[in-house]
């Protein structure tokens, strides 16, 4: 069941509005779109179809210069993610954590709200389950900025933004001239 998320309202100042815009060099679904609120559909076969999927996204993730991606940030509502936070990329087919320890407070930015800043909780340690780009099942124990990612990218999957769990005290916008989370 998705937590209730609000619409908070971006005001995007004039200089950041150019990341904002939608197209073929900037494929990135931005907020407020629907499908960034939608709880994504899992994968039930994973074939060719979802193996393209994940090529796409990485195409986009690396274009981007982000550290993670979602699919429905493509404006796909399926529950594939990719990480790359420790080299990798490493793609989740229906990713679910199963366990997690400690909290530790950093600064998060996402591709589909892009020169926004600020800080949120997360977990310090996270443990995954989920299926690989070929459909075996993998387990992954995840620390630091991996662990953050996965979160933020999980997040997504559920229609949950990091302005959901941002300090809105330290939100903030700036230029994005190195990698953040996705």
């Amino acid at each position: 069941m998705k937590p209730e998320t609000q619409t908070m309202e971006i005001v995007v100042p004039a200089e950041f509005k150019p990341l904002w815009e939608t197209s073929d060099e900037q494929p990135v679904v931005k907020y407020p779109a629907d499908v960034l609120r939608r709880v994504a559909e899992p994968v039930e076969r994973v074939g060719k179809k979802t193996r393209e999927l994940i090529e796409r996204m990485e195409r986009v993730r690396s274009e981007a210069n982000g550290i993670g991606l979602a699919a429905p940030q493509i404006g796909v509502s399926e529950r594939v993610i990719l990480i790359a936070a420790d080299g990798g990329p490493t793609a989740l087919i229906n990713p679910e954590i199963v366990g997690a320890e400690g909290e530790e407070v950093g600064q998060e930015g996402c591709l589909s709200l892009p020169g926004l800043f600020g800080d949120v909780k997360r977990s310090m340690t996270v443990e995954v389950k989920a299926l690989d780009n070929r459909g075996k099942a993998i387990r992954l124990s995840l620390e630091g900025l991996a662990a953050r990612v996965l979160q933020h990218e999980i997040d997504h999957l559920d229609g949950i933004l990091f302005i959901d769990k941002v300090d809105a005290a330290t939100l903030h916008w700036s230029w994005p001239a190195e990698e953040r989370v996705g």
